[in-house]
């Protein structure tokens, strides 16, 4: 199946691209630069709108990856903006060039998050469940509706809700285990916010299952497992052998990072469960924290 994918050259893209390659797809990507003659890429400018409709056509499915860093620096009202419009303009765009077409593919992947429920303490989240408030819950409702257009063309249309994605390789892991290599590894703030969380080769795995899978709607790409933060302090020590003593207090963390970042990425509790996966039957290869930390980095018990 020829996919297309958006964000291809990210820590999920550009491992999706290479899965998708080696399960015998032709993955295309949907870039920003000029495409080099012969190369698998088409063009597109979602901050002026303008994107090559007629390479779109004939494509099975589309996986959009694309959107701003949401933790790449401290959060003020400019880059706020910017993550919010690359996510919304970018998606519509995509979503409305796709229900034009002629010959549209079956089916769309767009991105999200869990933070579309807020902040909800120790409430476990299915996909029934309602949006949150707050910043991010805020980007990821209008995320998701930005997709509209081509839902409503016939286009199946599925929303990933993503926890936190784990791989050695890059994403958030190897920030946040850098302390405990260090010795210094510890809970942050109260260590009761849950954390959803998934490994690479599962996120991966299930996009791939979504993309020929019936259905529509959002679907929470977590494992079944979600852990508090002292719990995944205890196990990332244990698997590290690193002392896990330290604690960063929330006022530091809201120092450092400014009030309502910290409290919306560090702070923030998620306890959600991917019930519809469970129900589709999707296997998770790792639903298990040890187990699957020890994979990603490569650790025998």
């Amino acid at each position: 199946m020829q996919v297309l994918v958006t964000g291809s050259h990210g820590f999920i893209g550009s491992a999706l691209v290479q899965a998708l390659s080696d399960a015998g797809n032709r993955p295309v990507r949907l870039v920003r630069s000029d495409p080099t003659p012969g190369s698998d890429e088409v063009r597109w400018d979602p901050g002026a709108g303008t994107i090559d409709s007629a390479a779109l056509e004939d494509f099975g499915a589309v996986v959009h990856l694309a959107g701003v860093g949401i933790g790449d620096r401290r959060w003020t009202e400019q880059h706020k903006a910017r993550v919010l419009d690359s996510r919304v303009r970018g998606t519509r765009l995509l979503a409305e060039t796709l229900a034009g077409l002629e010959r549209p593919p079956a089916t769309l992947v767009s991105a999200s998050g869990v933070d579309f429920y807020g902040r909800r303490g120790d409430e476990v989240l299915t996909e029934s469940s309602s949006p949150g408030t707050g910043f991010l819950a805020e980007v990821c409702r209008q995320w998701e509706d930005s997709t509209r257009p081509a839902a409503d063309a016939g286009i199946r249309v599925w929303c990933i809700r993503s926890g936190l994605v784990f791989d050695a390789g890059g994403g958030l892991l190897p920030r946040v285990l850098l302390p405990f290599r260090l010795g210094v590894g510890g809970r942050l703030g109260p260590g009761r916010q849950y954390w959803p969380w998934i490994i690479l080769d599962d996120h991966l795995a299930a996009i791939m299952h979504l993309l020929t899978t019936e259905g529509s709607g959002a679907v929470n790409l977590t494992t079944p497992h979600p852990v508090q933060n002292v719990e995944f302090t205890r196990v990332a020590g244990k698997v590290l052998r690193r002392p896990t003593l330290a604690t960063v207090p929330q006022a530091a963390l809201r120092l450092a990072l400014g009030t309502e970042m910290a409290n919306e990425l560090i702070l923030s509790s998620h306890r959600v469960v991917p019930e519809r996966l469970q129900k589709q039957g999707f296997q998770f290869r790792w639903p298990d924290l040890e187990a699957g930390l020890r994979y990603v980095l490569g650790k025998s018990g």
